[in-house]
């Protein structure tokens, strides 16, 4: 491997089905610890937010300065953000009044403006050139955008759509699956089939975090924001110790 690859490897993990696994415990991890913090803490959505926006720059500041890659420290990183993007969502949708689909189509421009900028910037978006500062700065803001973008589309398919969150469920996990069989079709773009899959795995993570918190006349299971918020992260926790991850390759 030369030397801009091992750069380019050193600091994303390698897009694998334990990968996915991860990112949709994560994002269901972001979505009960999120609740935990707003609701059931009774700190509302903005000062929620301004909570997980310092921790959000904390993770993003120490994955930057990183030298290698780091599984804890990468998904630390991620869970920051559907965290933020959690509590975000919900203060832009309800605290605001914005309503989910407004919301939801805010938030898909601004991720769609940050990929566009990006590729603009630096010619891809692909995860393999994540090797600059500059390009991590993208990678994470996109990603955040993203999180915060599937919370709102999660909120709307259960609620407004009146799907609930069983149904929903099943709508983005269907959809996912489209995506895993287009993987393969050579024609695809391998880079537009990830970023598709990353934003469609964050609302899934959301309505599974619904469908756990929620009260049963909501169409939850009423089971405690904390003990889910601790199932998830121990689940988490062995999974990357049971299935260690690799950094990615500049190829993938």
């Amino acid at each position: 491997m030369s030397p801009i690859a091992a750069v380019r490897a050193a600091k994303v993990p390698e897009i694998t089905l334990t990968f996915w696994v991860i990112k949709i415990c994560a994002t269901t991890l972001g979505e009960t610890a999120g609740d935990a913090v707003s609701m059931s803490m009774d700190l509302g959505y903005l000062l929620g937010t301004a909570i997980f926006a310092v921790m959000f720059a904390l993770a993003v500041s120490a994955q930057m300065a990183a030298r290698r890659f780091h599984a804890a420290l990468y998904w630390a990183t991620l869970i920051a953000t559907t965290t933020v993007g959690t509590t975000l969502a919900d203060f832009a949708d309800r605290s605001l009044g914005i309503g989910y689909a407004g919301g939801a189509s805010v938030l898909l421009a601004l991720v769609l403006a940050a990929l566009g900028l990006w590729y603009r910037t630096l010619g891809t978006v692909s995860v393999a050139s994540v090797s600059t500062p500059r390009a991590e700065l993208f990678y994470w803001l996109t990603i955040m955008f993203s999180q915060t973008l599937g919370t709102a589309l999660g909120d709307w398919t259960a609620d407004d759509a009146g799907l609930g969150y069983g149904g929903s469920a099943l709508v983005f996990g269907g959809l996912l699956a489209v995506l895993g069989g287009l993987y393969g079709v050579k024609s695809v773009s391998r880079t537009g089939l990830f970023w598709a899959a990353f934003i469609l795995t964050r609302p899934l993570g959301a309505v599974l975090g619904d469908l756990l918190d929620k009260p049963i006349a909501d169409g939850g299971l009423a089971l405690s924001r904390y003990a889910a918020s601790a199932a998830l992260l121990g689940l988490i926790t062995l999974l990357l110790v049971a299935m260690p991850q690799r950094a990615a390759s500049a190829a993938h």
